[in-house]
Formats: structure tokens, C-alpha cells, sequence
């Protein structure tokens, strides 16, 4: 009990003591002069967010001042040394803004486009974020195509975009699962839409191969799903989706599978057009009695 109340006490003193310290001082300041220098000196030590507390106070201050340019720049690599990369990215972009001829405007630039790069979530996620790290990008890149840092930047915008490729991917997989639910037709649809997007947004994608396989299942099941009247429109396309198939991939591990659905599509296409033609061949008979049975127009004579 004893030793506790000791520990209690020497707690009690530490924080006393370093409520009384030189950054406790230092904060409670007046002196815009000794804030700065005092800022840039715990950024200089690498006292990140102690820096940010006196910049916080000082800016303000300075604003306009020869001494605002590389405090403004300090404050925002303080939000960055500290992983804030939301905020430090919009400080670095404020001073991109303001400083724009500033030695420093380069690295405030890239700096800006890292830290939502950094801030990107994983394929799994919501990606509009990562699509603010492109554009930030795009536009360094644009502004600056000689930078030591343009390699850099490319690297990451490669990154993120096979992060795109990655969502997309695992979006089609999500209506593919899903087309074996309750309500079936949309999602094939979905599906059909889904997998031409994606091979028209990464061409050169590894999956391309197993969406075209997925393109001609999918859209047999969606004529089979479909009404009288749709399926041989959609029989048809089945078809045409395993012609592209076997044009685009003709060494493919997937052909057995394309083949066995194709000649599936072929006997639904060949029994449909059957009951097609009976259908039009009973529709023809009843216009022809009811023609018949019309009763004789009178004609007047005049």
C-alpha cells in the first residue's frame, strides 16, 4: 500500500514538473519572435506535434512575412511526419497555391500527391480518395515532367491503378455470385455490363481471359432466364460472345467450357426457332379467320 502511494506521489511531481517545463513556457508565450523559434526548433529535433502546437499559434502572426513561407512548409511535413495525410496533404496543396514560385513548390507538389497516395485505401475499399491521389498526380507530373521525383510519382499512379483494376475485378465477382439469387435476370445483366467495362477499362488485364469465358456462360443464362421474345436476341449474343471468345483466346484453358456452353446455346436456339415458327404459324392461321369471319363492309350507292 505504501509503495503504491509513493508511485501515486512521483506521478504527481512528474506531471507538475513538466507542466512547469520549457515547451509549457514556451506555449503560454506572447512572443511571436521566440513561438517561431521555438517551433522551428522542435521541428528541427523532430518534436512533431509540439512544433504544430507553436506553428498553430504563430502563423497567424506572420502571415505575409518572409518567415511564413518555410514555417507554412514546416507545418504541413509536421502533419505528414505525424501519418495526419489528409490534412498535411491539403497544407502542402495550400502552399503549392500560395508559393507556387517558391524553390520549395516542387516538393510541396509531389508531397501533396504522396501523402493522399499514402491515405489510399486498400482494393476492398471505396476508392474515390484514391482517385484524388491520380489527379494529385497527374497534375505534378504535368507541372514538373523533369522532377528527380516524376520515376516516383509514376511508380505510385501504376500502383493505384492496378488498385482500380483490382476493385473492378472484385466487383464482377460480386455479380457473378449474385446472379444465383432470387431475382436472377438483373444481375446477368449486370454481369454482361460489368465484364465489357472491364475489358474495355484494362485491356491488358490478366483477368480479361476469365471475364470472356464468364461473358458467354453469363449471357447464355441470362436467355435462358429471359422471355419468349428476348431470348433468341440473347441466344444470339451468347453466341457472338463465344465467337470473340475463341477469336481473342484461341489457346485457352477455358475452351472446353466455352464449347460446351456454346452448343448448349445452340440446341435452345434451335428449339426456340421450332416453337418460333409454330407460334408465327398459328398467329398467321388466326389473322386469316378472323379476316373470314369479318363481316362485309356496306357500300353506299350513290
Amino acid at each position: 500500500m505504501k509503495m503504491r502511494v509513493q508511485s501515486i506521489l512521483l506521478l504527481i511531481i512528474l506531471l507538475a514538473a513538466g507542466s512547469c517545463g520549457p515547451f509549457s513556457k514556451l506555449e503560454k508565450s506572447t512572443n511571436w519572435e521566440e513561438l517561431y523559434a521555438g517551433a522551428n526548433k522542435y521541428y528541427q529535433e523532430g518534436e512533431y506535434n509540439k512544433a504544430i502546437i507553436l506553428y498553430d499559434k504563430v502563423l497567424p502572426v506572420i502571415r505575409g512575412s518572409e518567415k511564413a513561407e518555410i514555417a507554412d512548409y514546416n507545418y504541413a511535413n509536421c502533419h505528414f511526419k505525424t501519418k495526419r495525410y489528409i490534412e498535411a496533404a491539403g497544407y502542402f496543396s495550400n502552399f503549392y497555391r500560395t508559393y507556387n514560385r517558391s524553390p520549395l513548390a516542387e516538393e510541396a507538389l509531389f508531397m501533396n500527391a504522396y501523402a493522399l497516395y499514402l491515405d489510399s485505401p486498400d482494393a476492398n475499399l471505396d476508392q474515390q480518395s484514391s482517385q484524388e491521389a491520380v489527379a494529385a498526380i497527374q497534375q505534378f507530373v504535368t507541372k514538373f515532367p523533369s522532377s528527380a521525383s516524376y520515376e516516383r510519382a509514376m511508380e505510385m499512379l501504376v500502383d493505384l491503378q492496378a488498385r482500380f483494376e483490382e476493385k473492378a475485378y472484385m466487383e464482377s465477382s460480386m455479380y457473378y455470385r449474385l446472379k444465383d439469387g432470387l431475382y436472377p435476370g438483373d444481375f446477368y445483366r449486370a454481369c454482361i455490363i460489368n465484364f465489357q467495362n472491364f475489358t474495355k477499362n484494362y485491356p491488358d488485364s490478366e483477368h480479361n481471359e476469365e471475364l470472356a469465358y464468364k461473358l458467354v456462360e453469363v449471357g447464355t443464362g441470362y436467355a435462358e432466364n429471359s422471355t419468349f421474345f428476348k431470348k433468341e436476341e440473347r441466344l444470339n449474343d451468347a453466341l457472338g460472345f463465344a465467337g470473340e471468345f475463341y477469336r481473342k483466346y484461341p489457346n485457352s484453358a477455358f475452351t472446353g467450357k466455352v464449347k460446351e456452353i456454346e452448343e448448349k446455346a445452340r440446341e435452345e436456339l434451335a428449339a426456340h426457332t421450332v416453337l418460333k415458327n409454330e407460334y408465327n404459324e398459328r398467329l398467321a392461321e388466326q389473322k386469316a379467320k378472323a379476316l373470314e369471319n369479318k363481316p362485309l363492309e356496306k357500300v353506299e350507292i350513290k
